[in-house]
C-alpha cells in the first residue's frame, strides 16, 4: 500500500510539473529570391528539452504542372432549342422560422468556437517580434506603392496579434524598399510562450465543445438544380 501511494504521488507530481511547464516556440522564416527557410523550434525547461522541426517551403516549377480550372457546360447550343426542366419547390411560413432557427443555431456555434481560440490566445506572451523585409520591382513608381501597401498589410497583423496575444516587447517591424532592382529579401521571427496545461484545457474543451456542440439543423436543403 505504501509503495502503490507513492507511485500515485508521483505520477500526480509529474502531471503537475508537465502543466506548469511554460514551452517556448520559436518561428523563424527566412526568405531570400528563391531560397526559403522556415523552422520551428520548441524549447522546455530552461533549454534542457529542445526540438526542431525545418520545414522546407514548396515551390511551383515554371515547368511543372499548371492549374487547371474545371468548368460546367450546359448542353445544347445558343442556336438551338433547349430542353428545360423545371421543378416547383414551395416554401411555408414554417419553412422559413426553420431557416431563421438553423442560422441561429449556426452564429452561436462560431461565436462558442471564437471564444475558446481567444481566451487560449489570451494565454500566449509574446516575446520577440520581428519582421523585416526589402522589395522592389525595378520601377520606382510602382515599388512606392507596394510600399504603402506593405505598411498597411504588415499594421494589420501587428494589430491583430495585439488584440487577441499578450504583447510583451515593442514589435520590430521595417520595410526597406529598393527602387532600381528587381529584389525580395524577407525575416520573420517570432518568439511565444504558453504553459503546456493552458494548451491541454483548451484542447478539452474545443475536443468538448465539438462533440456536443454540433448545430443541429432542422431545415432541409431545397433543390434548386434538377440533371
Amino acid at each position: 500500500m505504501f509503495w502503490i501511494m507513492i507511485i500515485i504521488l508521483f505520477f500526480l507530481l509529474l502531471f503537475f510539473l508537465i502543466i506548469i511547464t511554460k514551452i517556448t516556440i520559436t518561428l523563424d522564416l527566412n526568405h531570400t529570391g528563391d531560397n526559403d527557410r522556415f523552422k520551428i523550434k520548441f524549447r522546455a525547461w530552461f533549454g534542457l528539452l529542445r526540438y526542431t522541426i525545418d520545414i522546407p517551403l514548396v515551390k511551383i516549377d515554371d515547368d511543372g504542372p499548371n492549374l487547371i480550372i474545371k468548368q460546367d457546360k450546359k448542353a445544347g447550343s445558343e442556336n438551338k432549342d433547349k430542353q428545360v426542366k423545371e421543378k416547383e419547390d414551395k416554401i411555408s411560413p414554417d419553412d422559413v422560422l426553420t431557416s431563421l432557427s438553423d442560422i441561429k443555431e449556426i452564429t452561436q456555434h462560431i461565436i462558442g468556437m471564437h471564444r475558446i481560440i481567444r481566451r487560449f490566445l489570451r494565454k500566449i506572451k509574446i516575446k520577440k517580434l520581428e519582421w523585416h523585409s526589402q522589395f522592389g520591382i525595378g520601377d520606382a513608381a510602382h515599388t512606392g506603392i507596394l510600399t504603402g501597401a506593405a505598411w498597411t498589410i504588415k499594421g494589420v497583423v501587428i494589430g491583430l496579434i495585439t488584440q487577441y496575444m499578450r504583447l510583451k516587447t515593442e514589435p520590430i517591424v521595417t520595410i526597406t524598399p529598393d527602387f532600381n532592382r528587381f529584389c525580395s529579401r524577407t525575416k520573420f521571427q517570432c518568439i511565444f510562450q504558453f504553459r503546456i496545461g493552458q494548451a491541454m484545457f483548451a484542447g478539452i474543451q474545443f475536443i468538448k465543445y465539438w462533440k456536443g456542440g454540433r448545430p443541429k439543423l432542422k431545415s432541409k436543403p431545397f433543390s434548386f438544380f434538377t440533371n
